[in-house]
């Protein structure tokens, strides 16, 4: 299930790259892939107010059976790490969604992204879009890591997924596909977010890494 990664070579990639690449399972220098991953919120448990930005209506962001996205031990103890993560997941929920709605304009994304890195994601959604492609199967996005910045207001974020069984399909033809045999379906993926002044962890850089990730 080939993916479009948004690279940027900004310092808080790099640092969330170099802090928590370890967590999840990687340690080798092979190159990265173009690749980009995404997760379903439901049962997550719930930020405290002051972490979940009280009073901002959120996009509701609506997944087919199709295509299952489900995180596994997204929770944290601390409730502004349990906001990154929340905000994180529904980002990356959104992205998906536009891609299964054909849409790449999508408002969600747009709620989700800094205005720097939305023309990146509009670019990935469109690698589907314009092709005809539509997702189906399942994806689970595991082991993240969060790093809270000293200033309150920027986060990094790491995270495993497995494409095992994640496909696309074409909407005309019906045509599903995979990953090529031999590929890795594990993948590493890193954010960079921001906290912005409604209070929500914005996206502002994500690269992912096929092949940093194990079981």
């Amino acid at each position: 299930m080939a993916r479009r990664a948004l690279t940027t070579t900004a310092a808080a990639f790099a640092t969330a790259a170099a802090l928590l690449l370890t967590a999840c399972g990687g340690g080798d220098d092979s190159p990265s892939d173009d690749i980009k991953g995404a997760g379903n919120s439901s049962g997550s448990p719930s930020a405290s107010p002051s972490a979940s930005a009280p009073g901002v209506k959120r996009p509701v962001i609506k997944l087919p059976s199709s295509f299952q996205l489900t995180f596994e031990d997204w929770t944290s103890s601390d409730p502004v790490e349990q906001a990154v993560l929340n905000d994180g997941k529904e980002e990356l929920r959104a992205g998906y969604a536009a891609v299964i709605a054909n849409d790449p304009d999508s408002d969600a994304v747009a709620f989700y992204d800094t205005e720097g890195v939305r023309g990146q994601t509009r670019q990935w959604i469109k690698s589907y879009t314009d092709k005809g492609y539509t997702v189906i199967g399942k994806l689970p996005a595991f082991n993240p890591k969060v790093i809270l910045a000293k200033n309150g207001k920027g986060a990094a974020l790491t995270y495993c997924t497995d494409e095992t069984e994640a496909k696309t399909r074409h909407r005309k033809t019906g045509k599903v596909e995979g990953n090529p045999a031999g590929t890795n379906p594990y993948v590493l993926y890193a954010l960079s977010l921001t906290k912005n002044e409604q209070g929500v962890w914005q996206n502002s850089s994500v690269r992912g890494e096929r092949g940093k990730c194990s079981r």
